[in-house]
């Protein structure tokens, strides 16, 4: 069971209606201290699927008093063991799940580790180049244990997970972070595969190369689920690094397979690769998207939730459209190929 301590900062004379509202919610553990001034700390040990909920209620009641603080810190191992909650009959449960329950993190932990990994600096630059760079090398050789090296790097995973968090939260801040970091990394894998296109013999053949010009719905099955369990991954906690070779892999190869074939040449058969690319990123928001709000993801004030739901149709609407007009492309080029380019 993983679990969480809250600390709670407020002025020591509210501290007594921090207690009464914990009251109605079982922990593991509950302690209180005076800290500097006139302020006191609250202490709660509890599952991290409960994190949401008790820190949306603390935060609704004395969230616009002076000092007020929540901090989220992991917990590794605590001893004695806890025990595994009792499931609660009734209301109580679904209501849970829609604040936070089904075993995920809580809002704030989520947007902190997506808005970070989507963060634009001159290191996430250098990791998009040396990843463009590495999987440029592994698709030349046709060398798969290269190329999930840099499926490991994952620089194009967190921006676009970031951008379907956005739509779930409404949050236009984390859209602009996001799209900003895309575009950097776009620019930056594509110029490192049309320069390496450019200086070395880049055979369309090639079994790797070949293999991501050809599209077919195998590979829009592949995204859509690639992005269920990446966005599940992010939601659970589990390192992105875990996760990179799961998602990653049907983003950064295809675009890179789009600029070696273009510095070398080979257009049309770029343009097979450009049409994957795509497919991925499509099929990966609009899994991210769908299952953020099957989670429960959502602002905690109701008039935020308002405008999230907006996004999130708006944003289902645009990707689900967008599907439409990649797959009816996919059969024209299939039409025009004699066949279906790939099967599942």
């Amino acid at each position: 069971m993983a679990l969480r301590l809250m600390e709670i900062i407020v002025r020591e004379a509210h501290a007594p209606g921090v207690l009464e509202l914990l009251a109605d919610h079982p922990s593991l553990g509950l302690w209180q201290e005076r800290v500097a001034e006139d302020h006191a700390l609250i202490r709660i040990l509890l599952p991290t699927e409960q994190t949401e909920a008790i820190s949306d209620l603390v935060s609704n009641r004395f969230g616009d008093t002076e000092g007020f603080r929540i901090m989220l810190l992991a917990v590794e191992a605590t001893l004695p063991r806890p025990e595994e909650p009792e499931k609660e009959e009734g209301g109580n449960g679904d209501e849970q799940a829609d604040r936070g329950g089904g075993g995920r993190i809580s809002r704030e932990e989520l947007y902190t580790a997506v808005s970070k990994g989507a963060e634009l600096s001159p290191v996430y630059a250098v990791n998009a180049a040396l990843s463009a760079l590495v999987a440029a090398i592994g698709l030349i050789r046709g060398d798969v244990a290269i190329i999930i090296g840099a499926m490991v790097i994952a620089p194009l995973l967190s921006p676009n997970i970031a951008l379907a968090l956005s739509a779930t939260l409404g949050d236009l801040s984390l859209a602009f972070k996001a799209v900003k970091s895309l575009a950097v990394a776009l620019v930056l894998a594509l110029a490192v595969a049309l320069l390496m296109g450019l200086l070395f013999h880049v055979s369309p053949a090639a079994r790797e190369i070949a293999a991501r010009t050809r599209v077919g719905f195998g590979d829009v099955i592949l995204a859509l689920a690639a992005g269920g369990v990446g966005t599940l991954a992010f939601t659970t906690g589990v390192a992105a690094a875990l996760i990179g070779v799961m998602v990653a892999v049907a983003l950064l190869p295809p675009l890179v397979t789009v600029g070696l074939l273009a510095g070398s040449g080979y257009f049309e058969l770029a343009l097979g690769a450009v049409l994957l690319f795509l497919i991925n990123v499509t099929s990966l928001n609009l899994a991210a998207t769908t299952t953020f709000l099957i989670q429960g993801v959502r602002p905690r004030t109701w008039w935020e939730a308002e405008a999230a739901r907006k996004a999130s149709r708006i944003a289902i609407a645009l990707w689900s459209a967008m599907m439409l007009i990649l797959l009816a492309l996919v059969l024209l080029w299939a039409h025009f190929e004699g066949g279906l380019p790939s099967a599942i």
